[in-house]
């Protein structure tokens, strides 16, 4: 590591979880970096030691000072496009992020995922499937442990990343032993500026794939082949639909079962997790975790006992027949629209959607019909909530989220679920979703008392 970047000056340009990260992984190598950040103050940099480090500089990017770095590790919430790192760039300065760097020195087998939505279900999905095989593995990457804090765990057998579209754009050389591209919907695109940019990026998680794995009724997550990419014949492709025949949902003796390379593994009724997206999200990791060498009886273990990521379609209460769903983690449309495809079948009586927040620039109109078609009551609130409400005549526009839950338990009666599945991000009103979604379930426990 250290004859990497011998005798280069090397920046890291912001210092949140994964920045501070990537500075403790320098230090160690013995690399003196310099420390960026736009914020004038950052929670946790009182741990480096001010000796250690070759200066700190919070506040305005200076763009002649990050010119004269050879190398910045760039963590993914800056935007590339930023004026001060776009002059760097063409200076000649290398961009790289914190999973590049993990790329560089990573000997042990990854397993890549990607996609707008179900990116965590996957990720930790795949992870256990390893874990009741025999098989030591580790999530990491945007899902929370940064990957070069995750290297510190020696004990690991396989790595299981999943990776945004932010880290991505900065990760060039990446060998996985299986990627999954899940969806492409509209999201980001205050930062990618383009559906076209924002599907590029998720495209580079097959550069140095051995497997790719992708989703057979979504074009944009087909492999497309990209400049120093290894040649697509040695490269192995899978494809996933629950239509599908390898991988999909067959009929057997009458029930419905969850077929995994090409054989029937075990009823759907059998699983732990509900929704056809979550079948869906079943066989993506299934594909990935039997490249890394899980065993059939693993994964088929590991769909029957696992447990939901908190605020994704995670049942909050179910009384009097009237289920409460927290989908708070449904930051985007395709998302929503996710949640109400996989939720609606199991409904017999209405179907009470609350949506609304900050739409980060998306255009909802994708929504309309199926609001139309699939949900008989639809609550909105934040910046965002006039935009959606306006898709469906009769909508009710409340003021908060409390508000939203008062309306929706007022009108909810037995076989009705009452859906938090906003389509929106949360920063108009909340901290982040995390936040919208916990408040959810504190609403819906009050009420119900």
């Amino acid at each position: 590591m250290t004859k990497l970047f011998q005798g280069k000056k090397v920046a890291v340009l912001g210092l949140g979880l994964s920045g501070l990260a990537t500075v403790r992984f320098l230090l160690k190598q013995g690399v003196k970096p310099t420390l960026m950040d736009t914020r004038l103050k950052v929670s946790g940099l009182d741990a480096v030691p001010a000796e250690k480090v070759d200066g700190i500089y919070l506040g305005e990017l200076d763009a002649n000072r990050l010119a004269k770095m050879d190398v910045i590790l760039v963590s993914p919430g800056l935007d590339l496009s930023h004026p001060a790192i776009r002059f760097a760039a063409a200076q000649g300065t290398q961009l790289i992020g914190d999973v590049e760097l993990f790329a560089l020195v990573n000997q042990k087998p990854v397993l890549g995922i990607t996609g707008s939505n179900g990116k965590s279900t996957v990720t930790t999905l795949a992870t256990y499937m390893l874990e009741q095989s025999g098989i030591k593995a580790l999530a990491a990457g945007n899902i929370g442990l940064p990957v070069l804090d995750a290297l510190a765990e020696t004990e690991t057998e396989v790595y299981v990343l999943e990776l945004s579209s932010f880290q991505l754009d900065t990760t060039y050389n990446l060998r996985l032993v299986a990627a999954c591209n899940l969806n492409v919907t509209e999201d980001h695109l205050d930062r990618h500026g383009s559906m076209a940019a924002y599907a590029a990026a998720k495209q580079r998680i097959f550069q140095h794939a051995a497997l790719a794995v992708y989703n057979a009724d979504d074009a944009l997550t087909i492999p497309q082949h990209q400049p120093h990419s290894q040649p697509r014949q040695l490269q192995q492709q899978q494809a996933l639909s629950l239509t599908g025949s390898d991988y999909g949902v067959v009929e057997v003796k009458g029930e419905r079962w969850l077929q995994v390379a090409g054989t029937p593994l075990l009823p759907v009724a059998e699983m732990s997790l509900v929704g056809k997206h979550n079948q869906f999200n079943a066989l993506a990791a299934a594909a990935l975790a039997l490249a890394a060498g899980a065993s059939r009886e693993g994964v088929a273990s590991a769909l029957r006992t696992y447990q939901s990521l908190p605020h994704r379609c995670t049942l909050v209460a179910n009384q009097n027949g009237i289920r409460f769903i927290n989908d708070s983690k449904a930051t985007n449309v395709g998302a929503t629209l996710a949640a109400i495809a996989g939720l609606r079948s199991d409904v017999p009586g209405k179907l009470i959607l609350i949506a609304g927040g900050d739409g980060k620039g998306a255009d909802f109109t994708e929504l309309a019909a199926v609001l139309k078609a699939q949900v008989d009551v639809l609550i909105t609130l934040g910046k965002d909530g006039p935009a959606i409400a306006a898709l469906v005549p009769g909508s009710i526009e409340v003021a908060d989220l409390a508000a939203a839950v008062k309306v929706a338990t007022g009108l909810a009666k037995t076989g009705d679920l009452v859906l938090l599945s906003p389509a929106c991000a949360s920063l108009d009103m909340f901290k982040n979703y995390e936040e919208r979604g916990r408040l959810f379930a504190e609403l819906v426990q009050k009420v119900l008392v």
